[in-house]
């Protein structure tokens, strides 16, 4: 990845200096596949990392998943999610594995402890290590392995490039983003299901469809539908507390989706879809949702009282140890100046 591809989205200055600089990469486009914006990189392939997860989730609903378990929509928002391992996520989820009748020892998505503090802290209070249903990624794998077992296909190679499921997933992502299957660089994501890498362009034009799918195949529509219809109703299991796809969704009512992926990638649908890349991975999460805000902002998504509700992840302070203001995080002056065509 060359970082001259990229320009500065989002600074963090120490003072009245641009101490920081975080670089990045943004598609904007629409159901048809035309770009509405593209800042940036627009050539290089990216892993889309868990910003995957609700196309994975697609490609179960359009063969009948929800109708076939009787799934409700707050667990076709986990099967989406990266969820925090709280209580509550691992209640939805249990019962999700009962409903479909998917063992916990099948996941083969590893384990970790939960993304929750109070969750990871009650863990090791009680001298308990994690399983593998605090894995963020295991509503996914549960919907993997429902899948399988919807069709008669193998439990135990379920995440293998070949495995029937994976091919479904694989093809189904490839046609919402209008490439060949074989123009998708396959690689392995943290919990070892195979993630997709491809320009940003079509993933945001994924994403424009899965919001709006109009023109799609009738059960493609309908499961599309689904899944944009559960992740804004249910945003707490598609992430938990304070972390930014949940209360971005919250607060955003129905107006769009969002999906954070791993190393600074992130996916939304609107009406037209957005794909964000941080160059550098953004492990603390600092940069990547001051860069979506300024961009929803600028497309009249949210209103003042929404961007209020979220301004703990917009433009703001930086404290030191004692509380005292000594700068700020905040867009780049390039990507506020590249953003001016969306309200015009």
């Amino acid at each position: 990845m060359a970082n001259h591809q990229h320009i500065p989205l989002v600074e963090v200055t120490r003072g009245r200096v641009v101490e920081s600089v975080h670089y990045g990469s943004l598609a904007i486009a629409k159901p048809d596949g035309s770009n509405l914006l593209t800042i940036g990189d627009s050539a290089s392939p990216f892993f889309l990392r868990s910003s995957a997860k609700p196309f994975q989730t697609l490609a179960f609903l359009e063969r009948g998943g929800a109708q076939f378990y009787q799934l409700e929509a707050r667990e076709i928002a986990l099967i989406s999610a990266s969820h925090s391992g709280t209580r509550e996520h691992l209640d939805v989820l249990e019962a999700l594995q009962k409903k479909t009748g998917v063992r916990e020892d099948d996941l083969q998505c590893g384990t970790h402890m939960p993304f929750h503090a109070e969750s990871a802290n009650q863990l090791m209070q009680q001298g308990l290590q994690p399983y593998s249903n605090h894995n963020n990624c295991s509503g996914k794998h549960t919907g993997m392995l429902a899948f399988t077992r919807m069709i008669g296909a193998p439990l135990e190679s379920y995440l293998e490039n070949d495995h029937p499921v994976q091919q479904a997933i694989l093809r189904t992502f490839a046609e919402m983003c209008s490439v060949e299957e074989q123009d998708i660089e396959l690689g392995t994501d943290g919990c070892t299901a195979p993630v997709f890498s491809l320009p940003l362009s079509p993933a945001a034009t994924a994403y424009a469809r899965l919001c709006q799918p109009e023109g799609l195949p009738e059960k493609r529509a309908q499961a599309c539908r689904l899944i944009t219809q559960a992740m804004p109703a249910y945003a707490f299991m598609v992430a938990g507390p304070d972390r930014f796809d949940s209360d971005a969704m919250t607060a955003g009512g129905d107006a769009f989706i969002s999906k954070i992926g791993a190393e600074g990638y992130l996916g939304m649908g609107i009406m037209p879809g957005l794909t964000l890349k941080i160059s550098d991975g953004d492990l603390t999460l600092r940069a990547i949702s001051v860069a979506a805000l300024a961009v929803l902002s600028a497309l009249g998504v949210l209103d003042d009282r929404q961007l209020e509700a979220l301004k703990t992840y917009d433009r703001r302070s930086v404290r030191n140890w004692r509380g005292k203001e000594i700068g700020e995080i905040r867009p780049t002056r390039e990507l506020m100046d590249r953003l001016k065509p969306l309200r015009e």
